[in-house]
């Protein structure tokens, strides 16, 4: 009977380069300045100024709070400054007078100094009323509630009739939307692993506040533009023993918007010995993973390895394989474990498509 031949099968051999380690999680996008509106004067709601859910600029008018009880406090504020004035003015006649008659001695130092107190007091007394005045201002000021700042204005919690009171009640949320934060929650297994990666050089890592952020939205779109990482908890969640950080995109065009979930893929960090195999090579069983390899007796050995993810057509392996080891790529449904195979180089696919710069038949 004759001899079966030899299989030939096609490898690749491990050659470890380079690759960018970009890992990717679920993020949470939020305001980056929720600015609760708030009443500072108690009274009457008369009319809601602005239309719920659109966009506001900084100045904008909100909400006008009923203003006549405060006008009318203004208006006697500027009654006792005026009051004020004129008992300033008496006091310094008096004092004006009763000064010169001193050195004829027609008057006491009592009387010069009852007149110097009483000057004094009527400048405390104008003093006291143009504080009132402030207030008064400032509370007939701040019944017309304004914007502070540009965003996304909620619908408004009260409405005209309502009695609100100063500094309690919550009328509306202005969300500045641009820039926009994205907050991510990291596990602590996935922080521990990546400072020893760092520390043992197997990942290069430019630093915590270099790496930026790449974002995909739940359908699969890709979000324009990277975002800059410019906040890292120190510490981690107790009841998710994860640390959070945020990163900050820009969104003109109100692509991303509070509350929207995302996944976001941080760029920055680099595998530095990195070990790439064609997808189709990494084979599974129940025990995980596996891929086949040459041995340097010319068979078959199963190896074991740690797939962690694709890059374009290629598995990113962590683990199982070296430099040097021979990949079984094609051929694999004629061989097992411990079989005899002759390896050849794998034949680089044939691009087929047409050259753009070749002539056209016709």
């Amino acid at each position: 009977m004759p001899a079966q031949p030899v299989p030939q099968v096609e490898v690749v051999t491990i050659e470890t380069q380079p690759v960018p380690d970009e890992p990717e999680f679920i993020g949470q996008a939020e305001a980056s300045r929720p600015v609760e509106i708030r009443a500072q004067v108690t009274g009457i709601l008369k009319g809601v100024l602005y239309r719920e859910g659109r966009d506001v600029k900084k100045g904008d008018q909100l909400y006008q709070i009923d203003p006549v009880p405060f006008q009318a406090a203004v208006a006697e504020v500027k009654a006792k400054i005026a009051q004020a004035e004129a008992k300033l003015v008496q006091a310094q006649q008096d004092l004006a007078r009763v000064k010169p008659l001193l050195a004829e001695q027609a008057v006491s130092q009592k009387d010069v100094d009852d007149a110097v107190a009483q000057d004094l007091a009527a400048r405390a007394l104008l003093q006291a009323a143009q504080a009132e005045l402030i207030k008064a201002q400032f509370d007939l000021d701040n019944t017309l509630v304004t914007a502070p700042i540009n965003g996304l204005v909620e619908r408004s919690r009260y409405y005209e009739g309502r009695l609100v009171s100063a500094q309690t009640d919550l009328l509306t949320v202005i969300h500045q939307v641009d820039p926009m934060y994205v907050v991510v929650s990291v596990p602590e297994t996935f922080i521990l692993k990546r400072r020893r990666d760092i520390e043992s050089k197997r990942i290069q890592h430019p630093g915590v506040y270099k790496l930026r952020g790449a974002l995909t939205l739940m359908d699969g779109t890709v979000y324009p533009g990277e975002g800059v990482l410019d906040v890292l908890e120190p510490g981690l969640r107790m009841e998710t023993g994860a640390r959070q950080i945020r990163i900050t995109f820009p969104n003109a065009k109100r692509i991303l918007l509070p509350g929207q979930f995302v996944k976001v893929r941080f760029k920055g960090d680099v595998k530095a010995k990195a070990v790439l195999v064609p997808q189709r090579a990494v084979l599974q069983d129940p025990t995980g993973p596996f891929v086949f390899i040459v041995n340097g007796e010319e068979r078959i050995e199963m190896r074991s390895v740690v797939a962690s993810d694709w890059k374009g057509t290629q598995w990113l392996i962590d683990e199982g394989l070296k430099s040097g080891d021979r990949v079984v790529v094609n051929g694999l449904m004629k061989i097992g474990p411990g079989a005899p195979v002759k390896a050849v180089p794998m034949t680089p696919p044939v691009d087929t498509s047409p050259s753009p710069l070749a002539p056209q038949q016709g």
